[in-house]
C-alpha cells in the first residue's frame, strides 16, 4: 500500500482498498458487533502501515467490519503524539517516525508480533481502558499457555515478566474508533531497546519469549495471539449485550 493507503507491501497478506471499505456484501447491522477479520501482513513497512490505519479509520461506515492486522515492521523507532525527544538517548541508522498514538518512543523490529486493532468501539461497548485491559490479557494469556507468568501494570500499561516489559502498547481513538495496538516481543535483536528510554522509561528492562523458553515458531505464537484478541472481543460482547 502506498501513502495513500492503497497496499502494504508484506510477505503473507493484503490490507488493501476493500478492508478500508468493509465487506462487499455487509451483513445486516443486527448482527453486530461480529468478530473482527484478521488480516496477516507479514513484514510490512511502518508508515504505509500507518497511513493505511488512518485510511481504514478515515473511511469507516456503520457497516464497516472491524479488522486485527497481524505483522512485523522493518526495524523503526516510533515516537508517540506527546513523546519527548530525550527519550532517544542515542542515534543509529534506524528512522524515527512520530505517529498520532498516545505514549512516548518504542522500537519494532523483526521477530516482533504486532498486532493492530481497528475497531469500533462504540459498537462494541468497550472504553479505552477496557481495551487496554483486553489487550494487556491477550498476551498475559498467550503467556501463561507456555507457563510464563505476566503482569499488566497500572502506572505503566504493557505486559511484564519479573518487571521486564515484554509487550508495550499504543491507541489512537478518532470518532469512537480506534486504531494501533500491541507489539510482543518474540524472537528480536533487542539492543535497539538499549538507544532509548522505552515507552519513556529509563532503565526500562526488555525481555521477549525466547528468552523465556517459549519455543513455538512466530507463526503459531501469531495465530494464538489474534485468537486471544478474538476471544476476549466476543467475551466482552456477551457480557455487554446491545
Amino acid at each position: 500500500m502506498s501513502g495513500e493507503g492503497r497496499r502494504v507491501k508484506g510477505e503473507g497478506g493484503n490490507l488493501g482498498h476493500s478492508a478500508a471499505h468493509g465487506e462487499s456484501h455487509p451483513p445486516h447491522p443486527s448482527l453486530f458487533p461480529l468478530p473482527p477479520s484478521l488480516k496477516f501482513a507479514g513484514l510490512a513497512e511502518y508508515e504505509p502501515t500507518w497511513r493505511a490505519m488512518q485510511q481504514f479509520t478515515a473511511s469507516r461506515t456503520a457497516e464497516t467490519r472491524d479488522d486485527i492486522w497481524l505483522l512485523q515492521h522493518p526495524p523503526v523507532y516510533t515516537q508517540g503524539q506527546a513523546g519527548k525527544p530525550e527519550h532517544l538517548l542515542r542515534t543509529s541508522g534506524i528512522p524515527v517516525v512520530k505517529i498520532d498514538r498516545g505514549g512516548q518512543i518504542t522500537y519494532h523490529g523483526p521477530g516482533q508480533i504486532v498486532a493492530y486493532l481497528l475497531l469500533d468501539l462504540r459498537r462494541r461497548k468497550l472504553n479505552v481502558r477496557e481495551l487496554v485491559r483486553l489487550m494487556e490479557r491477550s498476551v498475559i494469556d498467550l503467556l501463561a499457555q507456555h507457563d510464563v507468568s505476566a503482569q499488566g501494570r497500572e502506572d505503566a500499561p504493557g505486559v511484564y515478566v519479573e518487571g521486564a516489559k515484554i509487550a508495550a502498547l499504543g491507541l489512537k481513538i478518532k470518532n469512537g474508533c480506534c486504531y494501533h495496538g500491541i507489539a510482543f516481543n518474540v524472537e528480536m535483536d533487542l539492543a535497539p531497546f538499549s538507544n532509548i528510554n522505552p515507552c519513556g522509561y529509563a532503565g526500562l528492562r526488555v525481555t521477549q519469549a525466547r528468552d523465556l523458553g517459549i519455543n513455538a515458531s512466530l507463526a503459531e505464537l501469531e495465530q494464538q495471539l489474534a485468537q486471544n484478541l478474538i476471544t476476549l472481543l466476543q467475551q466482552h460482547k456477551k457480557q455487554h449485550p446491545a
